[in-house]
């Protein structure tokens, strides 16, 4: 990734997750998002926002509600940012499950049972 796409790609993060925590719409609901990562394409045309969603107890409607409010969030954005940018980028959504896959092994360790090594 370029300095161009890396510098943008940490713009939209700090925008987006000021749009999310300042929801006033509550087109959210009581889900809790954090932005994760976000990475730009070379054109910086597309952005691909990585969302965790750690007390969300339904993630894929969260998703949903995201992609169908998506124009509004890329407004809001676009009114963050349009002094700072030539192309408001087209916003694509995915499930950052990299948390939760930590968790989940973290549980399957702490759960393993290994017997004490005999002693010779």
């Amino acid at each position: 990734m370029s300095v161009r796409q890396q510098k943008f790609s940490r713009l939209i993060q700090k925008e987006l997750s000021d749009i999310f925590q300042r929801d006033k719409r509550g087109l959210l609901g009581n889900a809790f998002i954090t932005i994760a990562e976000v990475r730009m394409s070379p054109d910086l045309g597309v952005a691909k926002v990585f969302i965790s969603m750690m007390l969300a107890p339904d993630k894929q409607a969260v998703l949903t509600k995201l992609n169908d409010h998506k124009g509004e969030i890329r407004k809001a954005l676009g009114d963050k940012i349009r002094n700072q940018a030539r192309i408001i980028p087209e916003l694509v959504f995915i499930i950052d499950e990299v948390e939760e896959n930590a968790m989940r092994m973290d549980a399957l360790i702490r759960n393993l049972n290994i017997p004490p090594e005999p002693r010779e």
